[in-house]
């Protein structure tokens, strides 16, 4: 019930942001990671062992990923460059 409560509270806050930068999204959320220049964010939920990848479009908001941290490292193997092959392989960059 914490976990789901924990994803409202970031949906809620994507809905309710004004954010005028991506330092703004960082500050407001310090659980936020930027992983790409195209608005692409993990979002760790510490308490849950969660981690939620979100694209950030003019109006709003994909989330792409969502898993534990164990899905994290089998997946993404911790790094960027694993992380951007995902997201081209998944037609999200180019």
């Amino acid at each position: 019930m914490r976990l789901i409560k924990a994803i409202d509270k970031i949906i809620e806050d994507i809905e309710n942001s004004k954010w005028q930068d991506k330092l703004e999204l960082i500050v407001s959320r310090p659980d936020a990671d930027r992983v790409h220049n195209d608005d692409i964010f993990f979002f760790d939920i510490y308490s849950h062992s969660t981690l939620a990848l979100i694209v950030f479009y003019e109006n709003y908001a994909e989330i792409l990923w969502v898993g534990s941290h164990s899905d994290y490292d089998s997946t993404f193997k911790g790094n960027k460059k694993t992380i951007e092959t995902w997201l081209r392989n998944h037609g999200k960059i180019k």
